[in-house]
């Protein structure tokens, strides 16, 4: 029996999330559908991470198992041949039979895309969420740093509590005013890019070791209280301590919300398997 890694990016606007669902399609059960029609198995795969209605992956990370002897290679682009084109397999891997794309997972980095302009972009409207009042990219950078380290981030929970624990180390946080598109940068950091006061998208990257129900938005609408000048780093560092949601910001939009990238450590054989920039929440409902 072999185990199968794949890498996965796709646009979530027309799905209900990653995780299979009754009221409607999700990218499980296409990816699903599409090894069915190739191996003729029906099976469920594992993901790194579940991703709600809306949300988009660069880097999605899933694996399954099968008794198949097709290539990787012919894995990659025969299940492309049985999926929409809004989800692409941008890789196939033999992995060890104990990997496992949920609980092999050492490190997460999801994106947030903000678009800060007064006037909409229609072409944009499922891919950024545009807040229309001038934001200070630079405190909110600063206040995002208070997020670095190990916390209990129940404040930045929906519905609370999912888990037996809301405590989670972030490793870094990092906010951004940048010109272009970034979504599909290959920089492992936002720091990198050159900026200017004027650039219309403001960019939110944070790393953890895990996620909690709508943490990563929950954050950003706290942060872009911040950059309206309502709130201060004191007052996010306020927040976390007290641990009560109804005091940190509203939960951003689905649309702008990206899982970049999942590391793995020593868990993969191959490099290029599990990171999505080399190649052309979990099965519980609760976490990213």
């Amino acid at each position: 029996m072999r185990n199968i890694s794949l890498t996965i990016s796709y646009d979530g606007t027309d799905y209900v999330g990653w995780q299979v669902q009754p009221n409607g399609p999700s990218v499980q059960a296409a990816v699903e559908e599409a090894i069915l029609k190739l191996t003729g198995e029906t099976l469920r795969i594992f993901s790194a991470g579940r991703t709600d209605s809306g949300v988009h992956a660069v880097g999605q990370v899933s694996n399954f198992q099968t008794s198949s002897t097709i290539p990787c290679e012919n894995i990659q682009r025969g299940l492309q041949n049985f999926l929409p084109e809004d989800v692409i397999i941008r890789d196939a891997h033999d992995v060890p039979a104990d990997f496992h794309a949920t609980h092999s997972a050492v490190k997460k980095r999801y994106r947030y895309i903000i678009r800060n302009s007064r006037v909409k972009n229609p072409f944009l409207r499922q891919y950024a969420w545009n807040v229309s009042v001038p934001l200070d990219d630079q405190a909110m950078h600063e206040a995002a740093q208070v997020m670095v380290g190990r916390h209990d981030f129940r404040c930045f929970e929906s519905h609370f509590p999912n888990r037996a624990s809301s405590v989670r180390t972030v490793l870094e946080a990092t906010v951004v005013r940048n010109s272009g598109w970034p979504v599909w940068w290959q920089s492992e950091s936002l720091l990198h890019p050159p900026t200017t006061g004027d650039d219309e998208y403001i960019c939110f990257d944070i790393v953890a070791d895990g996620f909690l129900y709508n943490m990563v938005r929950a954050i950003m609408g706290t942060l872009v209280k911040v950059g309206q000048g309502t709130w201060s780093a004191d007052d996010v560092s306020r927040i976390i301590e007290n641990g009560d949601r109804s005091q940190a910001g509203e939960t951003a939009p689905a649309c702008g919300l990206y899982l970049i990238h999942v590391d793995y450590g020593e868990a993969a054989t191959s490099e290029s398997s599990l990171n999505c920039f080399t190649t052309e929440d979990t099965e519980s409902h609760r976490e990213k």
